[in-house]
């Protein structure tokens, strides 16, 4: 089970200095996401995904749940004025409920690709100010470990939060 911190950082340079030292503390580099502003280079360090910047994964559940529950209404409705052939019921029940979950999460997951992660709504005042949000995903276990050793060697890093509801995956 992992958890994302959050950092506030003033400028790149700190940046490099404590993606370096997170590489020696052996944080993989793909567990690090780094958000700036349009116009900081952050050439040899690991900047945020679309999966980081929007909404994607939460359009996908909400669409999956939404999408499931009008299917279950739809199939229990097509069996109600019998629209379902006789023997079938199980099967075409079945499809319809998975067909509306995969619909609604193909909608949904189309809107939210375009629209901004909400987890980094509070970030952006400081991002669009110039400072640079770093991400790192640590196993719940290490987050005291990780967190002592940004600010012990970093004083100027503001600790902004820790997100208990990341993705299982990658």
């Amino acid at each position: 089970m992992k958890r994302r911190l959050y950092f506030l950082l003033p400028d790149i340079d700190s940046t490099k200095t404590v993606h370096n030292e997170l590489l020696l503390a052996r944080i993989e580099e793909r567990h690090m996401h780094i958000l700036a502003r349009d116009d900081i280079s952050l050439k040899g360090l690991p900047e945020a995904s679309f999966l980081e910047k929007s909404d994607l994964i939460h359009g996908l559940q909400l669409g999956f749940v939404l999408g499931g529950f009008i299917g279950i209404v739809l199939a229990t409705a097509s069996l109600f004025f019998g629209m379902i052939v006789p023997g079938w019921e199980t099967i075409s029940m079945g499809g319809i409920i998975a067909g509306g979950a995969f619909l609604g999460s193909w909608a949904s997951s189309m809107v939210a690709i375009n629209v901004q992660n909400t987890h980094l709504k509070e970030f952006m005042k400081d991002v669009n100010a110039g400072q640079i949000l770093y991400m790192v995903d640590v196993p719940v276990h290490r987050v005291d470990e990780i967190t002592e050793l940004v600010h012990s060697h970093h004083p100027e890093a503001k600790m902004r939060g820790i997100d208990h509801t990341i993705p299982a995956f990658p």
